[in-house]
């Protein structure tokens, strides 16, 4: 079948030749000589990170010559106290892939055949703000609609809401935290947020379920964990494999895959019916306690042992120990939680074993974190619109953000409502194939849209469908809105280009203000360049564009009251009932269940194993496996296996092997076998983001196995809209399954287990 929009290979057409200037150790802030540079031959300039969401603020180093040569920590900053992480010090890397976007491409189309061509900027974005122009004037400006991330993400979403547009979706909430964002708002009228209030310095006891501190390298948590377990906090790890974090642990327990509410309720039962729970904290501040003791009374660790696999002993012992450590005890509420489509309730139970413990807003718990509110830079308000992401996704009461699986489902004429038909795609800092589940879905959205932009640093998977591609310069050379995220103390931080953007590149801001100039909407972009919506905004606030150039970071006083709860302070939780509702009397008055319930969940057929993914330390998703500096540290991902399925399988530690999923999906490429005791016989387990199908990412491609192909069967949580992806199984194939002579000796094999 002809696509109307097939992927193309950008090879070498819009990307960079030249070698890197500087070598991979160096970048990484390690130099030949014992010195390397005196600091004093530097120029600095201050950033805040953009390879995770922790944004760590820092310093970079340019030398006398012009390059780059290493970033560094702030040590005024909260997020990464002076120091980074090997992501944030392998950035740098970012700037000299030799594999960057250069120029503006157009797709060409000659019959069957399709092409990208190199266009002047003033070709693209011409091209761009008329087919804004016509969408609008033949289906509405909602039938445009954004998908995006970070922070070009953050200045598209002012491009697309003063043309009128809020059909704006974002990967991070459907797709990673949503359901913990809705849990905790149902049970403490407040979200987690990010970087998250734990207050893990202080701990005395803190579980991890599902949560995998060490490797998602959030900079910030990973050093106060350091400290906590040199203090002497019990750390408690649930996972099926024997992560990093679980090796740092008093107990590891190996769960059987998609039983974790099973324990979560089990916990919650001996915490109540030991009387281990805070009953002044619950007495004063909570709602339906009598209710939820009644609704687990039979869930005792017993009942969980048969599900889980977890000892009983072992259930009895990790929930004392949280009831000995409490208040200063955090059951973490994770991050990447989009499991088994119960996801929202499983955050529940977490927030509420967080409850009963009381250690919402006390010390070693969570505290209360505070931010400073940005100005918005003068402008007029934003049009109304006849319909936007709210109601594409309003089968899901709860949703809070866009979902941006529904937004690409009403791409496909047969799957939209009437009147909310999405025409074009614009897609900023997100590379969508790589992050939606379901790639059946989003290909058929893509071939059904008209026209779609993608504004990106990188030829990546979804810039080779898009009509017109934007090269975006790295944050290295950038301005981008001011860091102001929460934390015990509100702080600001600048990001500020090191150095001029290469080649044709361009900030996003720059991008954003061209086309809406284009589009008549001048008063929404009333300024010269974006150090005068900087400065306006930091005077605004006590500070100033020059005062932050020299500081890049600054950090201001508490105002809106204490970190913590004083002893029996009054407090009004933003809920229906101003309490801390182990009963929701939201989701009741939704037509969902007020409290968790667990309900099994589907099992790996024979020969069939869970396909369990994660992240790497080196690694922010697929974002960051093409980055020289930090595909060194990782070039490929690697297959946990456990040694009594690789006896049976008759399968060797390095040896290759394909995998084909439940609905008979295959692997692109083999992935290496890694023999371990650390994972479950019933599990596999790979990091996210390899297995690149893109021959422009010189370093990474055919490198693994990619998860993203083999999740196939998703999950969705009706209360917020998550997709859960943990529900696929794959089976182990040796031979080469795309070579026709080895499909029957592979499942021939498999047959005989």
């Amino acid at each position: 079948m002809i696509t109307r929009r097939k992927f193309i290979q950008i090879s070498a057409l819009g990307i960079g030749a030249a070698s890197m200037g500087v070598g991979a150790i160096n970048l990484l802030g390690a130099h030949s000589k014992s010195d390397g540079y005196a600091i004093q031959e530097f120029n600095r300039f201050p950033t805040y990170c953009e390879v995770c969401f922790w944004k760590c603020a820092g310093w970079t180093y340019v030398d006398k010559g012009g390059k780059i040569v290493k970033i560094k920590g702030n040590p005024e900053d909260t997020h990464s106290n002076g120091r980074f992480c090997p992501r944030g010090t392998g950035g740098v890397g970012m700037y000299n892939d030799t594999d960057r976007l250069q120029v503006p491409l157009i797709r060409v189309k000659d019959g069957d055949k399709q092409t990208f061509r190199e266009a002047t900027w003033d070709e693209a974005l011409d091209l761009i703000a008329s087919k804004m122009k016509s969408v609008k004037s033949k289906y509405g400006p909602e039938s445009f609609a954004l998908l995006k991330h970070g922070a070009p993400g953050k200045q598209m979403e002012h491009l697309f809401k003063a043309y009128g547009s809020d059909t704006i979706g974002e990967p991070a909430y459907a797709q990673c935290r949503g359901p913990r964002e809705t849990a905790f708002s149902t049970t403490f009228g407040s979200w987690v947020g990010s970087p998250e209030p734990t207050d893990i310095r202080d701990t005395k006891c803190m579980v991890l379920i599902g949560s995998h501190i060490g490797e998602n390298m959030h900079n910030g948590q990973v050093q106060e964990m350091s400290d906590a377990i040199e203090n002497g906090a019990t750390i408690i790890t649930v996972d099926p494999r024997l992560s990093t974090a679980a090796s740092k642990s008093k107990y590891w327990l190996p769960i059987k895959p998609a039983t974790d509410l099973a324990l979560l309720l089990a916990w919650i039962h001996v915490i109540i019916y030991e009387e281990l729970y805070d009953k002044k904290y619950v007495e004063q501040y909570g709602y339906g306690f009598d209710e939820l003791k009644a609704h687990v009374a039979d869930m005792t660790p017993e009942w969980a042992y048969g599900i889980t696999t977890i000892q009983p002993d072992v259930i009895r012992a990790t929930a004392r120990e949280m009831g000995h450590a409490a208040p200063a005890v955090i059951v973490h509420p994770g991050r990447h939680v989009v499991w088994y489509g119960d996801d929202t309730q499983r955050g529940r139970a977490v927030a509420i074993l967080n409850g009963l413990l009381g250690s919402w807003g006390r010390r070693g718990g969570f505290y209360f974190p505070e931010g400073i509110s940005i100005p918005k830079f003068p402008r007029p308000d934003y049009p109304k619109t006849n319909w936007s992401w709210e109601t594409l996704g309003e089968k899901y009461p709860l949703a809070e953000m866009g979902i941006t699986t529904e937004i690409i489902r009403a791409s496909i004429p047969s799957e939209a409502k009437d009147g909310h038909l999405v025409k074009a795609w614009m897609v900023a800092g997100t590379n969508l194939i790589k992050s939606i589940p379901n790639k059946r879905l989003i290909e058929d959205a893509i071939n059904s849209i008209d026209f779609m932009v993608v504004v990106d640093t990188m030829p990546s998977d979804i810039a080779g469908y898009a009509d017109v591609v934007l090269p975006e310069c790295t944050y290295l050379e950038r301005y981008d809105g001011i860091r102001a995220a929460a934390h015990r103390h509100p702080s600001i931080a600048l990001r500020m280009p090191a150095v001029k953007p290469k080649d044709e590149t361009k900030p996003s801001w720059w991008i954003a203000k061209q086309i809406g100039e284009r589009l008549g909407l001048h008063e929404y972009f009333n300024f010269k360049d974006y150090e005068e919506v900087l400065d306006w905004q930091l005077k605004q606030i006590g500070s100033s564009l020059d005062e932050m150039k020299k500081i890049g970071v600054k950090n201001f006083e508490r105002k809106e009251g204490p970190l913590y709860l004083g002893d029996g302070e009054d407090y009004e939780f933003n809920t229906n009932t101003g309490k801390i509702e182990f009963y929701s009397t939201e989701l009741e008055a939704k037509g969902f269940d007020p409290m968790p319930k667990y309900t099994p969940h589907p099992e790996p057929p024979a020969g069939f194993y869970r396909l369990i993914y994660g992240r790497a330390p080196m690694h922010t998703f697929s974002r960051t496996v093409n980055n020289p500096n930090l595909n060194d540290l990782m070039d490929e991902n690697a297959l946990w296996v456990n040694p009594r399925v690789a006896k049976i399988l008759d399968i060797k530690n390095g040896q290759y092997v394909w995998l084909k999923n439940q609905d008979n999906v295959l692997s692109t490429f083999p992935i290496k076998v890694r023999l371990t005791e650390r994972i479950r016989w019933d599990s596999v387990y790979m990091v996210h983001g390899f297995g690149q199908t893109n021959k422009s990412m010189s370093r990474t491609y055919g490198k693994g196995a990619a998860d993203t192909e083999l999740i196939t069967k998703i999950m969705v949580d009706p209360i917020m809209g998550g997709t859960g992806m943990r529900g696929n199984f794959v089976m182990l194939l040796t031979q080469n399954p795309h070579n026709q002579k080895n499909k029957k000796e592979n499942q021939d094999k498999n047959q005989e287990i």
